[in-house]
């Protein structure tokens, strides 16, 4: 009698493209939202004087943001324009600030110093647009503000220009945190209570 060969059981496909598809949409998803727009202004080649000679290094100005509001700047040094930007991402990634937006602008005007460079910032109607250039442009671009007015003032450092862009849209406030002249304090409110009083009497 010939004799019967068993064959190996072949395994039940199982069809996984379906559950692969639902977690790459899952993860495009998460990417889109934390997507940041990275945009390097400035490279810059600088040298170190040693005994040897002099060595060459490159920094990089990196600025960061995802048109909601949130914004950072960050420099830093390599031995390749690669590694110096990578280093200059990671470190405005850190350093990013939160700018309460008001209608695609600014609620209110601000300014600011860093070193030699002084901007200014002031809110515009819709459809202005950015009247804004170099640095303080893509500062802006990236926070989200679509209609401003800006000045810069002092010096043309890119580096503190960056920083002073920065510096002044933080110190931005929302309109719930602002104390107006109408605001009087309970002293004020007495005092002008009293005056009325004194009026009235000497009536």
């Amino acid at each position: 009698m010939a004799e019967l060969k068993h064959w190996p059981m072949q395994p039940e496909k199982v069809d996984w493209s379906s559950n692969m598809a639902d977690h790459k949409t899952i993860i495009k998803e998460l990417d889109d939202e934390n997507k940041l727009d990275e945009r390097m202004v400035h490279i810059d080649r600088v040298a170190r004087v040693v005994k040897g000679g002099r060595r060459f290094r490159f920094r990089a100005l990196v600025v960061v943001g995802d048109h909601k509001g949130k914004v950072g700047a960050g420099v830093a040094k390599g031995l390749d324009v690669t590694s110096a930007i990578t280093k200059a991402t990671d470190k405005a990634k850190k350093s990013m600030i939160t700018v309460p937006l008001y209608k695609g602008t600014i609620p209110h005007e601000t300014e600011a110093k860093v070193s030699g460079a002084k901007i200014l910032v002031k809110p515009a109607s819709v459809g202005t647009g950015l009247i804004a250039g170099g640095v303080v442009r893509t500062v802006l671009e990236v926070t989200g503000i679509n209609n401003a007015l800006s000045k810069s003032l002092g010096s043309a450092n890119k580096i503190n220009i960056a920083y002073a862009t920065i510096k002044a849209l933080s110190e931005v406030e929302p309109a719930s945190k602002w104390v107006t002249n109408n605001q009087k304090s309970p002293a004020k409110k007495a005092a002008a209570a009293a005056k009325k009083v004194e009026k009235a009497e000497a009536k």
